[in-house]
């Protein structure tokens, strides 16, 4: 996957590209043998949590979603639209509190990551690098100014 650039101009339409871009991950054959994760990078402030909030919208997730930074991971179940998903589960996992790629390990990460239903949204993904798998989609986020979010999307591995 050659890297995809998008400028935003507002939170809700960082949100609006987020749930596109989740739909159509939906829609997408994913050839893998575990969970898909898709790994946030970017400041405080630099749109992380917005972007997980439409994320989490595009697969169907019905609950408000929250930056989990207190209690790190939160789970929620798919409410896939018609036509269904491979996918039953996001996992939604904020870093930001983390030392060290170890630390995951206490919230189950490798069983996490053999799950084939989940996709993973992991903020602040660049405090736990070392844990992620080998590919996974890095989405980098500049805050440009108050309102402009500059968003990078490639694959990584």
């Amino acid at each position: 996957m050659k890297s995809l650039e998008i400028t935003t101009s507002s939170a809700k339409e960082t949100q609006k590209f987020a749930c596109l871009f989740a739909k159509e991950l939906l829609k997408s054959s994913l050839n893998r043998k575990g969970a898909f994760v898709v790994a946030l990078e970017g400041n405080l402030g630099g749109g992380k949590t917005t972007f997980a909030q439409g994320f989490a919208r595009g697969l169907g997730v019905r609950e408000k979603v929250l930056s989990p930074t207190f209690v790190i991971l939160k789970s929620f179940k798919l409410h896939s639209p018609a036509g269904g998903s491979c996918f039953k589960k996001l996992v939604h996992i904020d870093a930001y509190r983390l030392k060290s790629a170890r630390e995951l390990r206490s919230l189950g990460w490798q069983d996490i990551l053999k799950d084939k239903d989940t996709i993973v949204l992991v903020e602040w993904a660049d405090r736990v690098q070392r844990a992620l798998p080998p590919a996974y989609i890095r989405i980098s986020f500049e805050f440009l100014n108050e309102h402009e979010r500059r968003i990078i999307i490639e694959h990584a591995h």
